[in-house]
Formats: C-alpha cells, structure tokens, sequence
C-alpha cells in the first residue's frame, strides 16, 4: 500500500525488455544488489515476470524483468512473450537491453517493430560492453538511434556493474514524483515458495544441456515451516516431457538429481535464512509445453 508522498520523492515502473540472454536478470541483481531472478548462460530462462524494487533516499524504481522476446514456436515460448509485451503498457519508463556484441540479432528488429506503438520514453541499455573495444559502441549507437527517438542511451556490463548507477540515476530524474509504492524493507513482491522452485530451474539448467532445461518445470508441492525448529521443509516435483529426459536428470545412481538438489538446498536456506529439507522427483507429462491446462497450472499463463 502506497504511503503518504513526499515532496520531491520519485516512484514509478520501469520494464527491462529484451532478447533472449540480453542480460536483463543479471541486470536486475545487479540494480537491487540482492538475487532475486535467475541467471543462466543459455536464453529463455526467465519465464514469468519478476517485479524487483530498489528503495533508494529520493525515490522508488520498481524494476519488471520480462521473459525474452523473440520468435516463439510452442504455446509456453509465445505465452512468454505475450507476458513480456503486455508489461509495455504498464510502465512509466522502458529500458530495451541490446548486447554489445550482438545488437543486430534479428530478434532485436522484432522488438523495435513492437516498440513502434509505444508512447512512454525507452531508454536504449547496451549491456555486455565488457566484450567489444569501446570504438565498436558508436557505430551501434548511431544505427539505433536512426531507428526511434530514445530517452537516453546507457552503455553498461551488469555482469560487472560498470555503468548501472548512470542508468540509477537517469531513470530516477525522468520518473514522476509519487508516493513510496511498497514498503522500505521490501525488494520482490514474489513469495518464498516461487523463488524456491526458481532457483531449484536454475541449477537444472546450470546442469543439464540441449532440451533438457527448457522441457522442465518445477512444481514446488510442498513448502513448510516447522515451527521453533528453523527449518523449512520443500517438497517439489520436476516435470518432463519425456522418459529419457526423466532418465538424465535422475542420472546414474541418482547422481545428478542428487547434485540439483544439493546446489539449490544451499541458495534456498541463503534466501530463507533457514535450514532446509529438500526432497526433488521427476514425473512425466507428455507434451505439457503445448498443454494449455499445464500452462496454466504452472502459472506460465
């Protein structure tokens, strides 16, 4: 609930859109200081919308990280991006993330051609500068710039946090003045168990290869706390589209599925501050990409 404003306190909404492995959740940890999405080299990792909130002296950005947009196949790939565009109208300033090393991805004219019908102001954030010789930024500055009127643009690495207290700062001088929107103490509207189920995605696609990451889904079925004990009990399930997959991520003698769990057991009591007991299986569900019922079940829809 909003408090009561403060003269001169800013506080908007702020989409961070992009391609696939654009770098827009790094970038979100990296602005929050706090890990809150998941981070993966291989793309669409991220699949539902994840509000972060940096809570500075002056004002309140709340950050909207945004599944990749791109040119989607099965009906969870174009469920994503659906979720990713409707953020558009939702925000007071956009921030399109390009990579240095690869601004003309095809991916990249598929975005701008939506952006065409936006109104509010669209920062241009060229992430991964880390990777080119500065003389490569202008030529892609010049290019971009010839497509639309950008508010701003803000080369950066969020790998490496060059940069991202000038895009803090610009986006802070273009939002409204407005009231604190959520609490002080507050980073992630996302409850617990998501994060948890978030993080256990993530190792799987730390850890696996080819289809394997991007035919799973993590189904958190139990989450409980046990009371005077700090211990968090989590039960979740993983979800296949096929047997062999079911085989590989059990792997020989449990091996890898122990490994899944053993990495996520340790970032889950990190977020939690808690002891935890986590127990994983695989199950089956034939298809459930293009399943609209699974979709929705999961909440990817």
């Amino acid at each position: 609930m909003a408090e009561e404003q403060t003269p001169g306190f800013k506080s908007g909404f702020v989409a961070l859109i992009g391609r696939p492995n654009a770098g827009k959740s790094t970038l979100l940890n990296r602005l929050l200081g706090e890990k809150i999405a998941i981070i993966s080299p291989k793309p669409q990792t991220t699949r539902n919308r994840i509000l972060g909130i940096k809570n500075l002296p002056c004002g309140q950005i709340i950050f909207l990280d945004t599944p990749g947009i791109h040119r989607s196949k099965n009906l969870l790939n174009q469920s994503m991006v659906r979720t990713a565009l409707a953020t558009l109208q939702e925000v007071d300033v956009i921030c399109l993330l390009i990579e240095a090393d690869a601004p003309d991805h095809e991916d990249n004219l598929l975005i701008l051609e939506n952006l065409k019908t936006v109104r509010n102001p669209v920062f241009l954030v060229i992430n991964k500068i880390d990777l080119v010789p500065k003389g490569a930024l202008l030529p892609v500055m010049e290019r971009y710039s010839r497509t639309r009127p950008f508010e701003q643009i803000i080369p950066l690495s969020a790998l490496h946090g060059e940069g991202v207290q000038v895009l803090t700062e610009e986006l802070l001088k273009i939002l409204p003045e407005g009231p604190r929107l959520f609490p002080e103490d507050m980073i992630t509207d996302l409850p617990e168990r998501f994060l948890a189920a978030e993080l256990i995605r993530e190792k799987i696609f730390q850890l696996t290869h080819e289809e394997i990451p991007y035919s799973t889904a993590v189904e958190v079925e139990e989450f409980k706390e046990r009371e005077g004990k700090n211990l968090v009990v989590i039960r979740a399930a993983i979800q296949v589209e096929r047997e062999s997959q079911k085989g590989i991520l059990i792997g020989e003698k449990g091996r890898m599925l122990k490994e899944i769990g053993r990495r996520a057991r340790e970032e889950i009591e990190a977020l939690l501050g808690a002891k935890v007991y986590l127990e994983l299986w695989v199950k089956v569900e034939k298809g459930w990409r293009d399943d609209p019922r699974a979709l929705q079940r999961l909440g990817l829809r």
